[in-house]
Formats: C-alpha cells, sequence, structure tokens
C-alpha cells in the first residue's frame, strides 16, 4: 500500500526535527547543610507572677473583693521600689469554686465562685529580685507563682544566634567541598529556622503557698548569668570544579 504523497513528505521533514532535540542537561550538584549556633546574653530583667485570689457566694462581691485585694497587693509591690508602670495585669477570670474533699473523700463546704487576677512584675535591678520576691512571700494576699529573666531587646540574642548558625553553615560546607576535592560556588537557598531562647523560669505556687507563713526575708532566687540563645538555618551552594 502506497503512502500518500502529502504525508510521505510530512514524515521526512518531522525525522530530522527529531534528531536535532537537544540532551537534557546535567543537573548541578550541590552542597546542602544544616547550621546551628547559640549566644549567650546577659539578661537585664526579671518577671514575677503573683496571683491574688478571692472566693465568694455571689459574682459581684467576689469580683469586688478580688479588686480591693488587687489594689493592696498592687500598692504593697509599689512601696518596695516596683514603679506604676512595671506592674501589669497578665489575666483575671471568674469561675466555679471547684469541689474540695477532706482526707476521708467527705465533700467540703465552700465559696460558689472564685476570682483570680493575675500580676506580671517587672524588675530592672536584678540584685533586688530576691528581697522582693520574699516580701511578697511574707504576704497574705499574694500567691508567689514564678519567675523569668529576660531581655529587653529580645531580637538581640536571636539575631546573634543566627549569624552563629550561618558562620556554621559555611564551615560545613567548606569542609565537604574541601573533602571531595571541590569548591564552593554560588550561594542558592537560605532556610531560616528557629531562634529560640532558653527561658529560666521558677515556677512553684503550691509550695510558695505553704512558705508564705514563714517565708524568709529575701527568696534564694539567683539570676542566671547569662540568658542561651539557639538558632539553626539550612544552606545550599552550587558547586564548582578547582581549577
Amino acid at each position: 500500500m502506497r503512502l500518500p504523497l502529502l504525508a510521505a513528505l510530512s514524515l521526512c521533514l518531522a525525522a530530522p526535527a527529531l534528531a536535532q532535540t537537544p540532551a537534557p542537561t546535567p543537573r548541578q550538584p550541590t552542597i546542602s547543610v544544616t547550621g546551628t549556633g547559640e549566644a549567650e546574653l546577659k539578661p537585664d530583667f526579671a518577671t514575677i507572677v503573683v496571683m491574688v485570689e478571692t472566693e465568694g457566694d455571689a459574682v459581684p462581691k467576689v469580683v469586688a473583693a478580688n479588686k480591693k485585694s488587687s489594689d493592696e497587693a498592687i500598692a504593697r509591690i509599689e512601696a518596695l521600689g516596683v514603679k506604676k508602670d512595671d506592674v501589669r495585669t497578665q489575666n483575671f477570670q471568674v469561675f466555679e469554686t471547684p469541689i474540695r474533699t477532706d482526707k476521708n473523700g467527705n465533700e467540703i463546704k465552700v465559696p460558689k465562685f472564685t476570682a483570680q487576677h493575675r500580676l506580671r512584675i517587672k524588675i530592672s535591678n536584678l540584685d533586688e529580685v530576691g528581697r522582693i520576691a520574699g516580701e511578697i512571700l511574707s504576704g497574705s494576699n499574694m500567691l508567689f507563682q514564678s519567675v523569668s529573666f529576660g531581655l529587653n531587646r529580645q531580637e538581640e540574642g536571636g539575631d546573634a544566634a543566627r549569624r552563629a548558625a550561618v558562620k556554621d553553615a559555611r564551615r560545613q560546607a567548606e569542609l565537604y567541598a574541601e573533602a571531595a576535592g571541590v569548591t564552593l560556588g554560588k550561594l542558592l537557598e537560605i532556610r531560616d529556622g528557629s531562634a529560640q531562647p532558653y527561658a529560666a523560669e521558677f515556677n512553684d505556687g503550691v509550695r510558695m503557698r505553704a512558705m508564705a507563713k514563714a517565708a524568709p526575708a529575701e527568696a534564694p532566687i539567683v539570676p542566671p548569668a547569662t540568658l542561651r540563645y539557639l538558632s539553626n538555618v539550612q544552606m545550599v551552594w552550587e558547586v564548582a570544579e578547582r581549577p
């Protein structure tokens, strides 16, 4: 069977075009590494969290009682040398008082509602943390909950850790390139990881409640010498042949 002339010509013209299709370009080799870094900076403030708790049989009454007790607590905190602007509400809530039982499992009658007011106290003089915490513990209307330490400019710690992570990533990449007999080429990709501070925090409100009646003049709180920041980064370089 003979092909029509037009079809035969089409096949002849297509053959050279297929033969001229370029071969796939070889994939450029790369080096991909994950760098880690850390930085340690001296903290410049402490945060103490205390709670003022009141109970009552009606919501308006328990809220009013909590406000009165909170105002007294704030006045006492300010009398210790803390600035008014450094005392802030962290949380306020009113809820039905949970059921309580004695050691024999018998239910104890309790006020119907509980109000809790959490206060955050910022202390810029770290040498005063123990004294202020001790004074708070000696009060009857405040429950010491936690103390933590931080930096006013948190980004400084994270940035220092990121720089260290990039330096570590380049070190690793150069090491791999040297061992493989090649050199690093163009930087292709940077993927930011996380930069997290290590939070130094003491949190033991229940035990502190038990200590309140016999609180020391100064609580044994020792600020950390430094705060540690951790970071990681992923970086990719092209691989180049050595000249």
